[in-house]
């Protein structure tokens, strides 16, 4: 084995690794599932085209613009000595582990955090306008964000602290989100009508795969099979737990009753704030991450409809305000146990490192909402961006795909020498209309 790469720690990383790779899956059925039946098939496919797009992109120039030498020494893109992963071998390590492998481990990173910003443009986006603007948007606006934070950048030197991607994948992925639902204008039917999940078992699902390739985003991110990996797993395993109990309690305060969607919400919201904290945060720490993440989050995600946003699937809600909270709690409850240095207000370490997350969290907020804009904007003008109004209403899945996730979705016989995609459903669902409305078919 060459020197300096462990053999532990690179088992470690490979399980990380296809942990967070199952975490698209993983979200394609848990945005599958949130989704009305008529647009399923698409939401998941947003998600899956994203692993091949975001893969291209990224060993072509994103791994080199992340982390390659610092540009100029302006601390905001990294160089091109690793472009089409130029001059990495199998046997180059990065710490302890192949520098092939941690490429592949930040690549799952990036898959992830693109797919998430189609949950805010869902039911209405056309499918060829994701398929460039998915690595567009890999390059212009995670590469030089993780390059900030990650790679060396001004980020890394103000000393503000992301351990797994509050600012690169929450914060990130959220801001953009509101961006391309503005872009994109909202759902016909918005704040008119019911579009509730139309399969909670397939969130449920959803939700325990990301879960459960969350320990490999986490504990993964300390590059090692050490003690700092064991409690970041923890932590991890906390503040889901604890983001599920808060966004219940709303529930039941507000509402009467706990639901399942509000569970499946809660430990996501829970689990996105713990992400840039796992590894500053004490146990009793990462138990206040993830309850503020579920009580606030499960209030911000009514904000859209007072505001007039469309994010379909609550991107903003939970994954930028979770990744805000995540974020900023840091400043008040970063331990020196876990972050060999910094404390947070409330642990005895003063203001400056809250100070710092403040900084942070608004310029990648506004960098990613801005170029994500602009990004959106140019597509739409000359590819267009959003199905028309007909498709929209009668499903993208059939629009655009020709397919239908569910029997009741039969298709009309091809007329005779048609050889395009299929116009509309013969057979209407065997729900009554009522029952369609309720499920949000």
């Amino acid at each position: 084995m060459p020197t300096g790469i462990d053999a532990g720690d690179t088992a470690w990383l490979l399980a990380s690794t296809a942990l967070v790779l199952l975490m698209t899956p993983g979200l394609a059925l848990f945005y599958g599932g949130m989704v009305r039946a008529k647009s399923t098939l698409n939401m998941i496919m947003m998600s899956l085209v994203s692993v091949a797009l975001v893969t291209v992109s990224w060993l072509a120039a994103g791994y080199s613009l992340a982390f390659g030498h610092d540009l100029g020494g302006l601390g905001l893109l990294g160089g091109f000595e690793h472009i089409g992963l130029k001059g990495i071998t199998p046997a180059t390590p990065h710490g302890h582990v192949p520098a092939l492998l941690f490429v592949t481990f930040q690549l799952t990173f990036a898959i992830l955090t693109t797919a998430l910003i189609s949950g805010a443009i869902a039911d209405r986006a056309k499918f060829s306008a994701w398929m460039v603007f998915v690595p567009v948007w890999a390059l212009v606006v995670y590469a030089p964000i993780a390059h900030w934070v990650w790679g060396g950048g001004w980020i890394s030197d103000l000393g503000a602290l992301d351990y797994a991607g509050g600012l690169v994948v929450e914060i990130a992925s959220g801001a953009s989100g509101l961006a391309m639902a503005l872009v994109l204008g909202p759902r016909i039917g918005f704040r008119k009508e019911a579009m509730r999940p139309h399969n909670l078992p397939m969130v449920l699902l959803g939700v325990g795969l990301l879960w459960f390739g969350w320990f490999g985003f986490n504990a993964g991110s300390a590059l090692a099979a050490n003690g700092t990996a064991a409690a970041v797993f923890l932590n991890t395993l906390v503040a889901g737990c604890t983001g599920l109990l808060g966004w219940l309690l709303v529930e039941q305060r507000r509402d009467g009753h706990p639901t399942t969607f509000g569970a499946a919400s809660g430990v996501v919201a829970g689990l996105v704030a713990i992400t840039p904290s796992c590894g500053s945060v004490n146990v009793l720490g990462a138990l206040a991450v993830g309850l503020v993440a579920g009580v606030v989050c499960s209030y911000a995600v009514g904000w859209k409809h007072r505001l007039g946003y469309d994010d379909s699937l609550d991107v903003v809600g939970v994954h930028l305000v979770g990744g805000i909270i995540g974020t900023l709690l840091i400043g008040l409850l970063a331990v020196r146990s876990m972050t060999g240095g910094a404390a947070g207000l409330i642990t005895g370490g003063g203001g400056v490192q809250l100070g710092r997350q403040a900084i942070a969290v608004p310029v990648v907020g506004l960098f990613a909402f801005t170029v994500t804009f602009a990004v959106g904007k140019l597509i739409d003008k000359t590819l267009g961006f959003r199905v028309s109004a007909e498709d929209e209403t009668s499903g993208v899945d059939l629009a655009l795909h020709a397919e239908t996730a569910y029997e009741h979705g039969v298709s009309v016989p091809f007329s005779a020498g048609h050889a395009g995609p299929l116009a509309k459903l013969a057979h209407p669902s065997p729900l009554g209309h009522a029952q369609q409305q309720e499920q949000g078919a």
